[in-house]
Parts: C-alpha cells; structure tokens; sequence
C-alpha cells in the first residue's frame, strides 16, 4: 500500500474509534447509579481553587497529559518507578495529583466504585476553568481506567515546548486531531506557568551564532531575561506575561501574533499559512476562542477511551485495583 493509502486507511480508522467513543460516552453516564457525583468533582475543584487559582492550568494539563498517553485512561495518575509521572515531560511539572485523590475520595465516599479516574480528571479539567471564571463545555462521561502507565510511551506521545509546526501536527494528528483542535487546544496557554528551564534555550543558546531567539520581541525578550537569569531552571514564572493576574482569555494569540509568547511550539503556530489562518481567526473581537476550545476538548476527551467492560474503576487513582 502507498503512502496516501496508510494514510486514508489510518484516517478511517481513527474515524471508527471517535464514532465508537462517541456512541458510549454521554454526558449523563452516571445519572441512574451517581447523579450527584459530577456536581461533587465541581464542588471539591472549586474549594482548591478559591486557595490556589494556578491548580486550574494545573488539571487542565493533568487531563491533556493523560489523554496523550494510551488515550484518557487516568494512566497519567498511576504511581510507579517507571511510570508516566516520572516522564521527564511530566516529572516535577504536573500538578494536582493531590486534587484528584481528594476528589476520588469524596466520590467513592458518595457511590463506591462507579465514577472512573479518568472521567474525574475530564470533569476536573473543565470545572477548575470554569472555577477560575473561564470557559464551560460539555463532558461526556463514561470512560473506564487503565491498568499500564510507562514513561516511555509519554517520552514518545507528548508533544514537546520545541516543536516544530510539522511535528506538531503529525503528533497531533496520530490522535485525531486536526490542525484547527492543534491551534485552539494551544491558547489554554493563556494561563497557566512555565518553568525558566524551558527559556534557556531561546535566551540565552538559540543558535552558535544567535544567543537569542530572534522571533521574540526585543523588549518581550529582555524582560524575560529578568524573570529567567541564565542558568536558572528552577523559576516559575506565567505563560501570559501580559497579564497581572491570570483570565481565561483569547489573549494568547495575540501574544503569538507579537513574539511575545514563551514557547518555541507557541510561535510556530504562526509559520505556516494553515496555522496562523486560525491564530488570526482566534484573534478576532469578538473571539470564536471559547467555543472553538470547548469543542476540541470535547474531542480531545474521546482519544483512546476504554469503555463497557474494557479496564476498570479504580478505587484510589493512584494504584490498580
């Protein structure tokens, strides 16, 4: 078979999953044995967040690391040495681990063994935006936990800060994600932290002969040199730096447009005509931003769900049953 036929096979393929998913996930799965259960994962996100509002960015990226990992099975929660968490794109930078096992309990509390790991993150993705006075959308619900989690897939399936467009679209596109869900999912950038360690590079050793990324802005560039000394990996510091205070906004592709965003995945949405045709549209007043992300998470949550019998309710997400 020739290139163009692999590729309308692999397309047909992820098709027949998404449709799969599609007639099994529903957003009242739990109506009949857990009505209560997703208005508790809204109630205990909300607590966390009126005490740390950066925990909202934090699940978001918890749900997004785990759905690119084996599809949304919760396998990001999973404790173990060679484990997705001790993934160096996920060591020592996710967060909220803490958030779900509270969760989980509180639910397991209320109807022992029916909600899922994996939909508990879905929900708690969505909940604390909307706690942080950002965007809503619909959860289908349904999902069933798995029972492997390696480090190595994650290596392999996480699309990387240095990306280049191409890679990133091919890495999105082995999901079943379009160029459009590819740029729309990346304005969740407009809040959030970044380590300094992912600045290194594009300060200070861009190049042999250029020290400094010269996409950035001058004067974007010299502040961040402020915020991020040569040499320092340890610093946290916003994904927006426009803004004092972190808002669920459309802010990010405007930052794109002026090489005023951080990562180097970031400005490349703007390097080719398909992408930066929808960095534009996101841009406009009013944004289609919030829809367009609502959507492409709704998607998104359906990559690789384990459903029917497939996998398991786990009763503390950190561990198999």
């Amino acid at each position: 078979m020739n290139s163009t036929g692999s590729k309308w096979l692999l397309s047909l393929l992820l098709l027949a999953v998404v449709a799969a998913a599609d007639a099994q996930l529903y957003e009242s799965f739990y109506a009949a044995k857990c009505p209560q259960g997703p208005a508790k994962v809204a109630e205990v996100v909300k607590s966390w967040i009126a005490k740390d509002r950066t925990l909202a960015p934090a699940l978001l990226r918890l749900h997004f690391h785990d759905c690119f990992v084996r599809g949304c099975d919760a396998s990001v929660l999973l404790n173990g040495a060679t484990s997705e968490k001790e993934a160096p794109p996920n060591k020592g930078s996710l967060r909220g681990f803490n958030v779900i096992d509270d969760i989980k309990a509180k639910v397991e509390a209320l109807c022992p063994g029916v909600i899922s790991c994996s939909d508990i993150l879905a929900l708690a993705g969505r909940d604390a935006i909307v706690a942080m006075g950002g965007t809503n959308w619909s959860v289908p619900l349904g999902r069933r936990d798995g029972v492997l989690s390696l480090a190595s897939e994650a290596n392999a399936d996480l699309p990387s800060p240095f990306s280049t467009f191409a890679s990133l679209v091919s890495n999105f596109g082995k999901k079943g994600l379009s160029t459009s869900d590819l740029v729309v999912l990346s304005g969740s950038h407009t809040v959030g932290l970044a380590h300094c360690a992912v600045m290194q590079p594009r300060l200070y050793n861009f190049s042999s002969t250029v020290k400094t990324d010269p996409a950035l802005d001058p004067t974007f560039a010299t502040a961040l040199k402020k915020l991020c000394k040569q040499g320092d990996v340890a610093t946290l510091i916003k994904m927006d730096q426009s803004k004092a205070v972190d808002t669920w906004d459309p802010n990010y592709y405007s930052n794109v447009l002026r090489g005023r965003s951080l990562f180097t995945s970031d400005d490349q949405l703007k390097r080719n005509p398909a992408g930066v045709k929808v960095v534009q549209q996101m841009n406009k007043a009013p944004s289609p931003f919030n829809k367009a992300f609502g959507d492409a998470m709704v998607k998104m949550g359906k990559i690789g769900v384990l459903t029917g019998t497939n996998g398991q309710i786990r009763k503390k997400c950190f561990v198999k049953n």
